[in-house]
């Protein structure tokens, strides 16, 4: 059994899946970082919220490359990573007007594209205890080898490790010694099954699949909702955007950012490039102040939500 890593954001407790995920750790220190600028004053989409998230995302995934993997083997500085200190100095770091080009933000390891079949569900029941459940097999299909008899296929999380430190997995994300394949060792992952708290009572239950952009895709309707007051399913439904250090490139989805948005982004020197397909399907649910349950399915997968 291994333990969650708890953060706060904004008043609220983040409970999230620690090491060998890298989720709760990434999630913890971008809401470190964001809580440093005032989202709700810049709005939901505007130029200077997504320039923040981007920079914020950039110097994390680059953090989650030189410091995680399972921490039965490697040393991981959980108490600086988390820490609202080294979030301030990140956060110092960032420009208020132009892009870091992530060849600027130097780790260790550096560039020469997590998985397609992941699952998340989140649960309340009639007594008030709640799950958060993120599941995968890594690619679509996993190794494409299914169990005589059993109809279920095998993983192929092997990916999930670096097997050649700074060369890219099948997720584009780069990874260090402390992601290397050993033997009994788990491999890194970004699920990021949360449980956010407010008055020490559960607020929201959420997760998602998505690989790489699991970690982004919980964080962003975490703020949707604390920073710009959406209801769950508005949090959910909204458009995402996704940078994890390398490759250099802001990813959006389709129709996701009005035009002066883009055009404003790219005279602050990011890149961007539009999805072909959705990112993340976020399962939640959100219990509010008199007990009341509202569960949110993203549109963007098969998902549902039911009550009992």
């Amino acid at each position: 059994i291994r333990k969650p890593v708890i953060g706060t954001y904004r008043g609220y407790e983040i409970i999230s899946m620690g090491p060998p995920s890298s989720g709760g750790v990434c999630l913890i220190e971008l809401l470190n970082i964001l809580e440093n600028f005032d989202l709700k004053k810049y709005g939901f989409g505007s130029s200077y919220t997504i320039h923040y998230l981007v920079e914020a995302m950039k110097r994390v995934y680059a953090d989650r490359a030189e410091y995680l993997g399972d921490p039965d083997f490697v040393e991981i500085p959980l108490e600086k990573l988390l820490s609202k200190e080294y979030a301030k100095t990140i956060a110092n770091e960032i420009d208020t007007l132009f892009a870091t080009p992530s060849s600027k933000i130097v780790r260790s390891v550096s560039p020469p594209e997590e998985g397609s079949h992941t699952t998340h569900y989140s649960v309340v029941d009639k007594w008030g205890n709640v799950v958060s459940v993120t599941t995968t097999i890594n690619s679509y299909f996993g190794s494409m080898v299914a169990v005589d008899g059993a109809g279920f296929f095998l993983n192929n999380e092997m990916d999930d490790f670096s097997a050649k430190p700074g060369t890219p997995n099948q997720f584009g994300l780069l990874g260090n010694k402390a992601n290397s394949i050993q033997p009994g060792k788990r491999m890194l992952s970004s699920m990021t099954p949360t449980i956010v708290l407010k008055n020490g009572k559960p607020f929201l239950i959420l997760g998602s699949p998505g690989g790489s952009t699991i970690i982004t895709s919980v964080l962003q309707v975490i703020l949707n909702v604390i920073d710009f007051g959406m209801n769950i399913q508005e949090a959910v439904d909204a458009p995402r955007i996704h940078h994890q250090w390398y490759p250099d490139v802001v990813y959006y989805e389709k129709r996701g950012l009005p035009l002066d948005v883009i055009e404003n982004l790219g005279k602050r020197g990011h890149k961007l490039v539009e999805r072909r397909g959705f990112q993340g399907e976020v399962q939640a649910i959100l219990i509010d102040e008199n007990g009341v349950k509202y569960g949110a399915a993203d549109p963007r997968g098969y998902g549902f939500a039911m009550g009992y």
